[in-house]
């Protein structure tokens, strides 16, 4: 198996984007990837986006994509993975140029949300969930995961405070990127009394909808050094997915993500890592409860102390182990086919050394998670600083 590198990284604008389409977004996005790569063509594509058709009636992403870029003829395929699509897209791609299927391919992620009502947004998005056993009897992803807040306060005595606290960091961290949907701090009161969603969730606990796209260029480490203008080159140490039962209602546990586990385990293996090596990490907090359970998950703090990461300094810019140094889903946003992608452009660019304010100093290996649905699957990545 080759070694892989990320050569090129892009981001679309980001939030209620009225202007643009999706094809407009993901060209955008994809442009700026080449662009950052210094190349004009690839040998395929991978377009991570979770459901088009309900969003914009759009299926058929792979063709329709590559000819809005100009590249009809390159292969380009469409990945679904529910809120997972763009992860599993860089997984595909790396695949590719790991096997020696291509020498250089643009991953990319990609969902226009806005152009549906709150009503049908709500609807397309609980196509991830179980639709006999969830969807059918009214439960949303809210509702969801406010039972699993609900299960970890009750079992580790995990605060409202502390889940509040969640969205306090990610907004101050999203407060210094450019490309964040909100780029407004919080406070923890503003949370709390923010308007209630699903007990004892608020609307500040929760993700935005979003539009935008996300893209890198991946390259065989040979062919990377040569692009490499004396930058850093980023190297794709691991990979790890794992699935596990949609509903929520079927797992013996609603306070753990087993396959978030299973795929780090399998991507720290393959990068001869464990979870003391990483420097900083972009998990998947589509709510705040998201990213206290998911870093327990990962092994990157014990079972029962993922409540205290973020009210304890740990995990903000400056602390320990910085989760989310992008603002994560709850600030920068959340288009669910980008999300994976954009988690591994934020980790290129803070290895590169070039996140700006938002800089984690010293940074050589990070960690992205991405899962779909309430983590029924997860891919995680670890990316690392090529010797």
């Amino acid at each position: 198996m080759r070694d892989v590198a990320i050569v090129g990284v892009g981001l679309s604008r980001w939030g209620e984007v009225w202007d643009a389409s999706l094809r407009t977004l993901w060209t955008e996005a994809a442009l700026a990837a080449l662009d950052d790569a210094g190349l004009d063509r690839v040998d395929s594509i991978t377009v991570g986006s979770m459901t088009p058709g309900l969003f914009v009636g759009q299926e058929h992403l792979g063709a329709l994509l590559a000819d809005e870029l100009g590249m009809a003829g390159v292969p380009a395929t469409r990945v679904e993975s529910a809120c997972a699509s763009g992860g599993v897209a860089l997984k595909v791609g790396f695949a590719e140029v790991a096997a020696g299927l291509a020498d250089i391919v643009l991953v990319t992620g990609v969902e226009k949300m806005t152009d549906v009502s709150g009503d049908e947004c709500t609807a397309a998005l609980a196509a991830a969930a179980d639709a006999e056993l969830e969807v059918f009897y009214g439960a949303t992803f809210p509702g969801l995961y406010a039972m699993m807040a609900r299960a970890h306060m009750a079992r580790w005595g995990t605060t409202r405070e502390q889940l509040a606290m969640v969205a306090v960091k990610n907004h101050r961290h999203g407060a210094l990127n450019p490309h964040a949907q909100y780029r407004q701090e919080i406070t923890v009161k503003d949370v709390i009394e923010a308007a209630k969603v699903a007990e004892p969730l608020t609307i500040l606990d929760c993700s935005p909808i979003t539009d935008g796209a996300a893209a890198l260029v991946l390259a065989e480490i040979g062919v990377a050094r040569k692009l490499a203008k004396g930058r850093p080159i980023v190297r794709v140490a691991g990979v790890g997915q794992a699935t596990d039962r949609i509903a929520l209602q079927s797992r013996a546990d609603l306070t753990t993500l087993p396959a978030t586990t299973l795929a780090a385990q399998r991507a720290f293996k393959m990068a001869d890592k464990g979870p003391a090596d990483v420097h900083l990490a972009e998990v998947h907090d589509c709510f705040t409860i998201a990213e206290i359970v998911v870093v327990e998950a990962l092994g990157l703090c014990k079972p029962g102390e993922g409540g205290c990461q973020a009210s304890s300094g740990r995990t903000a810019l400056g602390g320990e182990l910085p989760v989310n140094p992008s603002g994560g889903l709850k600030s920068k946003g959340h288009p669910v086919g980008a999300t994976g992608v954009a988690q591994a452009v934020e980790i290129t660019t803070q290895l590169r050394g070039a996140a700006g304010k938002r800089q984690v100093k010293g940074a050589r290996v990070g960690l992205t998670q991405n899962m779909g649905g309430t983590g029924a699957s997860t891919v995680v990545h670890i990316l690392e600083v090529a010797s």
